[in-house]
């Protein structure tokens, strides 16, 4: 489903005349319903590998593929037709201030084309799985932290897609509301879909139990299956 190949990203320097090695050499596949941890340090070169996954920039070299295509040799348009097919959850949630939780789930469909009764289906079923039907008219200042990661986690699954991607989606949150998170992408992973987590949280990924990626300063450390938190 997905495949890193020798990827590497380096960043010019304001300060230094030596550039930034964010990613070098990195090699490693995701099969279709995979559940991944990626862990390292800060720095280490965790959202600069999102990034490059959905397409926000470009490897400096190396070839990304998603769905056996490569991704680093098509157009914006293009990869806009394929971010269609993942899901994406930040650390700081990005909701709409000035929409209700319906509406901030429902914008995704109605810029996809979908018609009201569709987005209303589809929007129920997604607020009833993540727990926030109670929560429909309110707007994300009225949410918990926990409820608004969980809206965030809820725009991502709207659109069905292949693939979720979360960048330290606990970051901010307590024990209880990161138990609940990560709960969620269990579910989630448990329906098919691929998940692929970023994370620093050693609790997260010894309990997850599921496959780790270790990455230090830009080089992929260790990958292993049912893999432990190890820096």
């Amino acid at each position: 489903m997905i495949k890193f190949e020798k990827i590497s990203k380096i960043y010019p320097s304001r300060i230094k005349p030596e550039p930034i090695v964010a990613l070098q050499d990195i090699n490693f596949e995701v099969s279709p319903g995979e559940f991944l941890s990626v862990v390292g340090k800060s720095g280490a070169g965790k959202t600069t590998l999102i990034k490059l996954l959905i397409g926000e920039e470009a490897p400096t070299a190396g070839d990304i593929f998603f769905d056996n295509q490569a991704i680093t040799e098509h157009s914006f348009t293009r990869i806009q037709e394929l971010r269609k097919k993942i899901g994406v959850v930040y650390q700081d949630y990005r909701l709409l201030s000035s929409r209700t939780v319906f509406e901030n789930i429902a914008y995704i469909l109605e810029v996809m084309g979908y018609d009201d009764d569709l987005i209303r289906e589809n929007v129920n079923k997604i607020l009833d799985m993540v727990g926030l039907e109670e929560r429909r008219e309110n707007f994300p200042e009225e949410l918990s932290g926990g409820e608004k990661q969980r809206l965030a986690i809820a725009r991502a699954l709207i659109h069905k897609p292949n693939l979720v991607v979360a960048d330290e989606p606990t970051g901010n949150l307590d024990p209880y509301n990161t138990f609940e998170v990560v709960d969620l992408f269990r579910r989630i992973n448990s329906f098919g879909t691929t998940v692929i987590l970023a994370t620093h949280d050693k609790k997260i990924v010894d309990n997850l139990n599921k496959r780790v990626i270790i990455l230090e300063q830009g080089r992929l450390l260790q990958d292993k299956i049912n893999g432990k938190f190890r820096l």
